[in-house]
């Protein structure tokens, strides 16, 4: 286009030149000059004007064209950013004689324009996807952080160089290291477990994914053991065998679940099944001996053959009791005993119980006394169930008290609550019994020679009173002056509310 502007000048430039040079001509050389001075004079003056002439019609020119690129230029600035790619646009511009050049040269500016505009529309979609993204990101980071927080089973993670990179809040107290600043710790710096140490060293040499498992025993802030069962597994972002180098680590992670509750579960269970063998055991051997001894002829009259039988008779009862225990204890835990409450009197209930227990009473030269309150006091129980923990609790006293001792059986109305309770003048407790008689076959070792017995029946009443009829069992007692069982139930007044 620039070209095509200098070609219609050229004709108007070189008429001057030439005249011009026609006009140098002569006056170095006269001969060449028509005659005289003054003819010389005039063509060399025509040939300036002619000179002054075209530069004039140039510079008009040029003025003409910059005005038409500043109106189209002017025309392209003034434009949205979105109506770059309309090939219509520049029509608007008014078109006068030369002003296509500029046009067409603006009609490609456009164009580039336009194309730049949608790349810079593109990449700011994109930022903007990207801000949303690492927004994302950053909220889910924030979240797991969270996560990890709020979790009560320790998390640690180590990277490829044995470093903690991450340890959350129930980690760092238990383990006594603080992960994430300006220089993570070694691993080999946890003292308090080497063999968390150890499990997590194997797990990270590991060439391929894999996860391990060990229990171990860690103190908590307080010095008190506790159980752990410790998952690891390894962490890392390529896990390939096939190009992995022999030498090559990973990192890996551990969690820590407190086993605490069932290493006790397990450890009571161990010694509940050890209680119920030698429970059964006594019994059985005591017939088994008694059996061998008829069998043998030891037996010669009916009076040593009765004696015999009735020690068979008496450890068979035995026997079946404790299973009898056993299996409403079971039926208790499990929820699957049948319970059929019904409003009844406490007062009549306990009457009942002092009738089952006055011969043995009497038998042992112990007075059993009845101190009832003179209201009514409401319930609603199962009536077998909790006229068997009056039984347990009254023939334990009796049991456990000497001749001549008293045992004494209340009942009372406790604000919205009736209470029952036995008391009486026998052995009694230390601090230590107390806080395991309700245990399952538990049995006060200096006082076992006083009565025989299964450790069974505190336990029930236990369960009873709390798991079935939702009250409280407790005790008070005092070596040498006696013991006091009290029993709260909620009452109807209570229930009816």
């Amino acid at each position: 286009m620039i070209e095509r502007r200098i070609t219609q000048l050229l004709p108007t430039a070189g008429l001057a030149v030439v005249c011009a040079a026609l006009g140098l001509a002569w006056v170095v050389e006269p001969s060449l000059a028509p005659a005289g001075w003054a003819g010389r004079l005039t063509v060399l003056l025509a040939g300036v004007c002619l000179a002054l002439l075209a530069a004039r019609i140039t510079l008009l020119q040029s003025a003409k064209a910059a005005e038409s690129a500043r109106r189209f230029i002017d025309c392209l600035c003034e434009l949205d950013p979105h109506a770059l790619g309309d090939n219509q646009i520049l029509d608007t511009v008014p078109v006068r004689q030369g002003d296509r050049i500029w046009r067409e040269l603006c009609q490609r500016v456009r164009e580039r324009l336009a194309e730049f505009a949608g790349r810079v529309e593109e990449l700011e979609m994109a930022r903007a996807a990207g801000d949303v993204r690492v927004r994302r990101t950053a909220v889910e980071r924030d979240q797991l952080r969270e996560i990890l927080a709020g979790l009560a089973d320790p998390v640690l993670a180590v990277d490829q160089f044995g470093e903690i990179v991450l340890a959350n809040p129930s980690a760092e107290r238990l383990l006594d290291v603080k992960a994430g600043g300006e220089q993570n710790p070694a691993l080999d710096q946890l003292e308090k477990c080497e063999q968390l140490v150890s499990l997590l060293g194997e797990t990270r040499r590991r060439r391929s994914a894999t996860q391990r498992s060990a229990e171990v025993a860690l103190p908590d802030e307080e010095g008190k053991p506790h159980w752990y069962r410790v998952n690891c597994r390894t962490l890392s972002h390529q896990l390939d065998s096939q190009h992995a180098d022999r030498g090559t680590t990973h990192g890996a992670v551990a969690v820590l679940t407190d086993i605490t509750g069932q290493k006790a579960i397990q450890k009571r269970n161990a010694e509940f099944v050890s209680a119920v063998s030698h429970e059964m055991k006594t019994p059985l051997s005591s017939i088994r001996a008694y059996v061998e001894l008829l069998v043998d002829g030891e037996a010669d009259d009916e009076h040593t053959q009765e004696e015999f039988l009735s020690v068979i008779n008496n450890q068979a009862d035995r026997l079946q009791r404790l299973i009898d225990n056993l299996l409403n204890l079971a039926r208790i835990e499990a929820g699957v005993v049948a319970v059929n409450k019904s409003p009844l009197s406490l007062n009549e209930l306990l009457a009942e119980a002092v009738e089952v227990m006055q011969p043995a009473a009497v038998q042992k030269q112990i007075v059993l006394e009845a101190e009832f309150s003179p209201l009514y006091l409401g319930v609603l129980a199962d009536r077998d169930m909790l006229l068997q923990a009056a039984i347990n609790l009254l023939s334990n006293a009796v049991k456990y008290t000497r001749a001549d001792g008293h045992v004494t059986l209340r009942s009372r109305l406790n604000d919205q609550e009736v209470v029952f309770e036995v008391e009486d003048t026998g052995v009694g407790l230390s601090p230590e019994d107390c806080q395991k008689v309700f245990e399952k076959f538990y049995r006060v070792k200096k006082d076992r020679d006083m009565a025989p017995g299964t450790g069974l029946g505190l336990a029930l009443v236990k369960h009873i009173a709390e798991d079935v009829h939702g009250g409280r069992i407790e005790v008070a007692s005092e070596l040498g002056r006696g013991s006091t069982f009290r029993v709260s139930l909620p009452g109807l007044a209570q229930l009816n509310a």
